[in-house]
């Protein structure tokens, strides 16, 4: 697909997250958002992680979600439409007919809702099933006129659904987070595993801090066809930046043909 852009600029706000205090989560985000657009080269893309409202305040989340999203929404759509930039907003705790859902929505330049998708896989870890209602959609989405897709956190661990957002046609994977220490070792392999398996751009953005016992490392990062680390965050708050070329999908692709080579029907 032609592009009137060959190259497409991502800011990740890698931020703490105050659990169970969305009035300071929207504050801080506020101050990031407006952070990562006073540069003289605005970024294309801004990209958020997941839960950033609540946090993992479970225990009170049908008091703190966002009803139907509507703060949420009426809050980036504003802020994609004034700065002219995309936005990938995350993930919150969104309460739809007294149902929780762990839901990323996002916003083209024009401040239109232009994908939303609700987390699937329900992390048993961090009693995400007995709190949560997993989605039962794919999160398919056009940017800027290329095909991508979004996960969250723990979707990582299921390559059947980065492969499927692949065969239709994905060429970026966002993926917002909320991954805690001890696990990087996996994040990072996760993550340069579904970049290399299906030939995509992944761009990650985990959250930094500590809820309670739990800390979270960070570590955001904006992985190649290649599978090669183009940036990548350490453990601190902190904004990122890191150029996509949109070309280098297709050329990989070409280079080593593995959609072609599949044998599905044996599998």
């Amino acid at each position: 697909m032609a592009q009137d852009k060959q190259t497409l600029l991502v800011a990740l706000l890698q931020m703490d997250i105050t659990i169970g205090e969305p009035e300071v989560n929207f504050l801080r985000l506020e101050k990031m958002l407006h952070e990562a657009v006073i540069e003289e080269v605005r970024p294309d893309v801004i990209v958020i992680p997941e839960m950033w409202n609540t946090g993992y305040a479970l225990d009170r989340i049908h008091e703190l979600a966002d009803d139907d999203g509507v703060r949420t929404k009426q809050f980036l759509s504003d802020f994609a439409k004034e700065h002219k930039v995309n936005i990938i907003g995350g993930s919150i705790a969104d309460k739809r007919e007294e149902r929780i859902y762990n839901t990323i929505y996002a916003f083209d330049r024009q401040g239109q809702c232009m994908a939303e998708y609700s987390k699937i896989h329900l992390f048993r870890l961090m009693d995400e099933e007995k709190y949560l209602h997993s989605g039962d959609a794919l999160g398919r989405f056009e940017l800027e006129g290329v095909p991508a897709g979004a996960m969250i956190c723990y979707d990582i661990r299921f390559p059947e659904l980065s492969r499927k957002l692949a065969l239709e046609g994905a060429q970026i994977l966002f993926v917002p987070a909320e991954w805690p220490h001890p696990r990087l070792h996996h994040w990072r392999t996760l993550l340069m595993a579904r970049a290399i398996e299906n030939q995509m751009y992944v761009v990650s953005c985990n959250r930094v801090g500590t809820s309670g016992t739990t800390s979270f490392f960070g570590h955001s990062m904006i992985i190649n066809p290649w599978g090669e680390v183009i940036v990548e965050g350490d453990e601190t708050e902190s904004i990122l930046f890191g150029e996509i070329e949109l070309t280098e999908v297709e050329k990989v692709r070409k280079t080593i043909p593995i959609f072609e080579d599949r044998r599905p029907h044996l599998y």
